[in-house]
């Protein structure tokens, strides 16, 4: 990877987000929880989640993951609350594509993925990126069954 491609792959306003993620830290009351690994770089993302009606009423990260991966659990953090199962899996769904098979960044409230567009080309990083939206698509699953 050239420098430039660095610097662009890292840019101001992705180390901003990932110095900034909203959330962090565990939930005291967790209705549903999960935790994802990627076992490329190792990054780690655990989630917790409390639901009401099917919607999202408190959200917990803890985040151990390269800039990448904490600007997208920045990007989430900020949309979470309120979001129902579908619309994760559908931002979860959007985000991959965008990703791997280079479609549109995820409609509103997740359109903040579109700091990660610079990534699509760096298929080692994609694992890390998708692990909040993944851990928390799993902690609301985990919340619907318990």
């Amino acid at each position: 990877m050239a420098d430039t491609d660095l610097i662009q792959l890292y840019s101001g306003r992705i180390l901003a987000l990932a110095a900034d993620i909203p959330h962090v830290g565990r939930l005291a009351q967790a209705d549903g929880t999960a935790k994802r690994r990627s076992p490329l770089c190792g990054s780690t993302v655990t989630v917790d989640v409390a639901m009401d009606h099917g919607r999202v009423i408190g959200f917990a990260q803890d985040v151990k993951a390269c800039a990448l991966g904490q600007a997208a659990a920045a990007v989430l953090g900020g949309a979470v609350i309120g979001r129902n199962r579908a619309e994760l899996e559908a931002a979860r769904d959007g985000l991959r594509a965008m990703l791997k098979e280079g479609g549109p960044v995820p409609g509103a409230p997740f359109d903040g993925f579109d700091v990660l567009l610079p990534a699509r080309d760096y298929k080692n990083r994609h694992a890390s990126i998708m692990l909040a939206l993944e851990a928390a698509v799993d902690a609301v699953v985990s919340a619907e069954s318990a």
